[in-house]
């Protein structure tokens, strides 16, 4: 991925605005767009490898039924 295609898009809908507004908007958006992507950082949680390769223990059977759910 080039640096262009990461960059955000801007797309005029509406009026006509003078090269100083768009330059005044690509300015305020581009910072504001840099500083929320230096700003998030998602924390990840610490997993050591054995939990990552240990399968989850499964509950215990319960003794109180009986085989096959019938009791008589």
């Amino acid at each position: 991925m080039t640096e262009h295609e990461d960059a955000p898009r801007i797309e005029i809908i509406r009026g006509n605005p003078t090269e100083e507004e768009l330059a005044a908007l690509l300015a305020v958006v581009s910072d504001a767009y840099t500083r929320e992507t230096d700003e998030a950082v998602a924390d990840e949680p610490h997993v050591s490898v054995w939990e990552r390769t240990q399968r989850g223990l499964r509950k215990p059977l319960r003794r109180d039924i009986p085989w096959g759910r019938f009791s008589g």
